[in-house]
C-alpha cells in the first residue's frame, strides 16, 4: 500500500463507529506514509497540523451523521480530497457495529475493507477531480401557485426524475442536486448527510440526505456512477438549498457509469415542468 494521507479522524471514542474511525487512520498510518491530525489538539494547536494537511491530501473520517471531523475541517478551511463515513460504511458491507467501544473481529473488517478501498491503485485512478463545467448563468421557467414560485432551469445538459432530484451531464461527468419543490416542501433545511466520495451507486439509489424540521428527504440519484465530489459548503450551509437548490446549493458530482441507458428513466425540461405542475397542484405544498 503506497497511498499516503493527512488523516482527520472522529474523536468521538464514545461510540463504536469512532473507535473503528481511529483503527482505519492508525492502519494506514502503521502501512503507509500517512500522518494523523488528533482533532483534540488540532482546535488548540494547529500550526503543526496545518503543515501536515498541506504537504498530503486530505482524508476525512466521520464516524456518524454528526460528521465532527468534517465540520472540523471546514471550521479549518482545509481542501478535503476524500471523505470516508464509518456508519455509512458498515451499511454499504452489511456489517453490524457492536455496542461495545472496544474493536472486535467484525470491526476490524470492516477497518481493513475501508483501508484496501482508500489505498488500490483502482480506486485511487478512478476518483478525479476534474469539475463540471457548470453554466456561469442559468435561465429559468416558473411556475406560480399562491405565493409560491417554481424555477426550473432551460439550458440543456438538465435532466431531472420523478424524484425531482436534477442532473446536469457534461460528458462522463454529472453535477446533481435537488429541484426548487423539493426545498420548499421541506421549508428551512437544517442539515445535509453526504454519501462518501468514491462510493459507486446504481442510479435510483440513495445519494445522502437533507433535513428539515417537517421531514427527512433521501436523495434518489437520477444516474449511476462514482461520486467525485460533494459540496461542503452544505455541510455548515445546508440554507444555501433554500436559497438556489441549482446553483450554490448543488450536492455532489459523479463520473458517470452509463448515462445513455440512465436517461431513458427521467426528463428533460418540457417532461419535468409537467411533473412539477402536477405535483404542485395535486398536493400544494
Amino acid at each position: 500500500m503506497s497511498k499516503s494521507y493527512a488523516v482527520l479522524p472522529c474523536n468521538g471514542l464514545d461510540k463504536c463507529a469512532g473507535c473503528v474511525a481511529k483503527e482505519v487512520a492508525v492502519i494506514l498510518s502503521e502501512n503507509t506514509d500517512s500522518e494523523i491530525i488528533c482533532p483534540v489538539f488540532y482546535r488548540v494547536a494547529d500550526a503543526k497540523y496545518n503543515k501536515i494537511a498541506q504537504e498530503k491530501p486530505l482524508l476525512v473520517i466521520d464516524g456518524c451523521a454528526t460528521r465532527c471531523a468534517s465540520k472540523l475541517a471546514t471550521e479549518k478551511n482545509l481542501k478535503i480530497v476524500e471523505k470516508i463515513n464509518i456508519t455509512e460504511e458498515a451499511k454499504t458491507n452489511e456489517i453490524e457495529l457492536g455496542k461495545s467501544l472496544r474493536v472486535d473481529d467484525n470491526e476490524l473488517k470492516l477497518a481493513k475493507i475501508i483501508v484496501d478501498k482508500l489505498t488500490s491503485e483502482k480506486e485511487a485512478s478512478e476518483i478525479e477531480e476534474n469539475s463540471v463545467q457548470f453554466p456561469e448563468v442559468l435561465t429559468y421557467e416558473v411556475y406560480t401557485k399562491d405565493k409560491f414560485v417554481f424555477r426550473i432551469p432551460k439550458e440543456e445538459g438538465f435532466y431531472f426524475n420523478e424524484n425531482d432530484v436534477w442532473v446536469y451531464v457534461v460528458g462522463d461527468r454529472a453535477r446533481i442536486g435537488v429541484a426548487d419543490y423539493v426545498q420548499k416542501s421541506l421549508s428551512d433545511i437544517m442539515f445535509f448527510t453526504p454519501p462518501a466520495i468514491g462510493s459507486e451507486i446504481e442510479q435510483f439509489e440513495e445519494a445522502g440526505s437533507i433535513e428539515s424540521g417537517k421531514a427527512v428527504f433521501e436523495i434518489v440519484s437520477p444516474v449511476s456512477g462514482t461520486i467525485t465530489a460533494i459540496n461542503e459548503k452544505l455541510l455548515d450551509e445546508p440554507e444555501l438549498l433554500n436559497q438556489n437548490p441549482y446553483e450554490q446549493g448543488w450536492i455532489l458530482e459523479m463520473k458517470l457509469a452509463d448515462f445513455e441507458s440512465d436517461k431513458d428513466l427521467l426528463h428533460e425540461f418540457k417532461g419535468y415542468f409537467s411533473v412539477l405542475k402536477r405535483k404542485v397542484d395535486e398536493f400544494h405544498v
